[in-house]
């Protein structure tokens, strides 16, 4: 993943495969996408606390429909708890979730001043270990979250969206 980005930015994601039963996964990916907030909105419409609330509910309920990866295993080297997350998302495919970004920016925040700072995180803590604790984390954050919470934070940060990842995986189809 390159960086996150607004949700008013569309991106188109392809699977490579044309056949019909990938409409219904299209129409669950969509269902979210096209209810968010599109770039030409007044800036008054972004920011009211209904908007942000009905934001926060359509994205808690995407990323609860999203599967965590079941084939892991890579051992990815890190030097930092977001460097490790970006690893993950390019290699996985996956988003992480809102909360899951901040906590490991707020991990890595905690070494600044301490005696290891400058130490490659790798060299610490096993890289297997770093992952599997993100992604219990992820399934947490995905899984218990309410858009409430979501959606305070949100309204406190005018930059949340940073914080958002612009990764829409190919979803499976619920009704098979």
């Amino acid at each position: 993943m390159k960086g996150a980005v607004s949700f008013g930015d569309q991106v188109e994601i392809s699977s490579g495969d044309s056949s019909s039963s990938n409409t219904d996964d299209r129409k669950t990916e969509s269902k979210w996408m096209k209810n968010t907030i599109t770039v030409d909105q007044p800036v008054s419409e972004w920011d009211s606390e209904d908007s942000i609330l009905r934001r926060a509910r359509m994205y808690q309920e995407y990323m609860k429909v999203v599967p965590l990866p079941t084939q892991r295993g890579f051992v990815i080297p890190l030097t930092s708890w977001v460097g490790l997350a970006a690893s993950m998302k390019e290699l996985y495919g996956q988003p992480l979730h809102y909360l899951t970004n901040v906590h490991m920016k707020k991990l890595d925040s905690m070494r600044f001043g301490s005696d290891n700072e400058d130490v490659p995180l790798d060299t610490i803590i096993d890289p297997s270990k770093a992952e599997a604790t993100i992604w219990l984390i992820e399934e947490v954050h995905r899984f218990t979250s309410s858009h409430h919470y979501i959606a305070r934070l949100w309204l406190a940060d005018p930059m949340y969206h940073i914080h958002v990842d612009a990764i829409f995986p190919k979803l499976q189809n619920s009704s098979k």
